[in-house]
């Protein structure tokens, strides 16, 4: 398993990890690989890349799909972090993606994407090749 750290600069917000997860499967000579967030206020999720508006699309989506207003129950450290919660419920926690010739296998436009949803923050991105 390889670990992938990295900092997150808003409560709401994608980051493409596509590059650092290739960079994590190096010479491990696996099949597929496994990416899981190991957080219960992010997520994880592929989708297209190339325009970095998609991601402050889905961004925004989110945030009114689940707003911050609803007056939520769930509140820790003295702030209702059910939203994040919820949204990342909406995601995922883990991916699969398969290995072709050692490369991710995505699609032209395909991107992997932490999605942090209690920002700013420390997180973990946890990348385990499978044979």
């Amino acid at each position: 398993m390889r670990e992938i750290t990295l900092r997150s600069e808003r409560r709401t917000q994608l980051i493409d990890v596509t590059r650092e997860v290739a960079s994590a499967l190096e010479g491990t000579g696996a099949a597929a690989a496994l990416i899981f967030i190991p957080h219960t206020t992010a997520g994880v999720m592929i989708n297209e890349h190339a325009d970095p508006a998609v991601g402050r699309d889905f961004e925004r989506a989110l945030e009114r799909m689940v707003g911050d207003d609803w007056g939520w129950e769930h509140v820790e450290d003295g702030e209702e972090n059910a939203p994040s919660h919820i949204r990342a419920a909406l995601m995922s926690s883990q991916a699969v993606v398969p290995l072709r010739d050692g490369r991710l296998a995505l699609g032209t436009w395909q991107g992997i994407f932490f999605c942090e949803f209690d920002g700013p923050r420390e997180r973990k991105v946890l990348v385990t090749p499978l044979s």
